[in-house]
């Protein structure tokens, strides 16, 4: 299988406080990666590594490399703009734009210098098709996407990514402000994305990762303490410290 994203010897520091240590980390094409341990562990920093999303942040350095396609994103020739359209985010809470439905995917196709109507129709419904939302919302799409549900809106915005073509999907835990039944729906999504995209996602729900992630990365202390097949992870993990998070003695 080929790998899409290389780390490095990645360290990460807030100011004076370091938050990632020496990660090193292969991710494939076209699996899902989840991303486990307890809260401040350092999952989500590393996450938003992977497109630079924390250069939006003051006072922050990162050192080592991100390899995304063996080009290093924190080169000094890189378009961080361009990075983020083939690198988009997810976030925990769906946060649409508060415009219509067709709006929301076209905003990242305008911004990137479409404007043909006809285009943007065609690139919003394979969008929300993509994401499973067409059927749904086919005969609203100019009304406020604030009016879908939770679980709609979360479709929606993962429509938005993939309408700008985005060819790495990070999910900052998608599913945590959501009920079961829209939580089915995203994992189902996320099953079917990864044929065309390589998903990196957070997660505290640990049955969640076992249901979607081919790997398991797990996270301590800004430390990466092993990643693997989540079948091992899970079954033979190598580290006592993974055996007691996921057997529920810390964390």
């Amino acid at each position: 299988m080929s790998t899409k994203i290389q780390v490095r010897g990645l360290d990460f520091f807030y100011g004076d406080h370091q938050a990632l240590v020496d990660i090193n980390l292969d991710i494939p094409a076209n699996q899902v990666v989840a991303l486990i341990g307890p809260s401040g562990c350092g999952k989500s920093t590393f996450l938003r590594t992977l497109n630079r999303m924390n250069d939006t942040i003051d006072d922050v350095r990162a050192q080592g490399k991100v390899l995304l396609d063996s080009e290093d994103i924190y080169g000094k020739d890189i378009d961080v703009v361009q990075l983020r359209k083939r690198v988009g985010m997810v976030f925990q809470r769906p946060n649409p734009f508060p415009m219509s439905i067709f709006d929301n995917i076209a905003y990242g196709p305008r911004i990137h210098g479409q404007r043909d109507r006809t285009s943007l129709s065609q690139v919003v419904e394979a969008s929300l098709k993509q994401a499973a939302l067409w059927d749904e919302v086919r005969d609203r799409l100019n009304q406020s996407a604030l009016s879908l549900s939770g679980g709609q809106q979360q479709r929606l915005c993962i429509a938005r990514v993939l309408a700008v073509e985005s060819e790495v999907l990070l999910m900052d835990e998608p599913c945590s402000a959501l009920d079961p039944i829209s939580t089915i729906k995203i994992e189902e999504l996320i099953y079917q994305l990864k044929e065309d995209y390589t998903i990196i996602m957070v997660t505290h729900n640990l049955q969640q990762a076992g249901r979607v992630a081919d790997r398991t990365a797990f996270f301590l202390t800004g430390e990466l303490v092993e990643e693997g097949p989540t079948e091992q992870i899970f079954q033979r993990p190598a580290d006592s410290r993974t055996e007691d998070y996921i057997t529920g003695r810390f964390g």
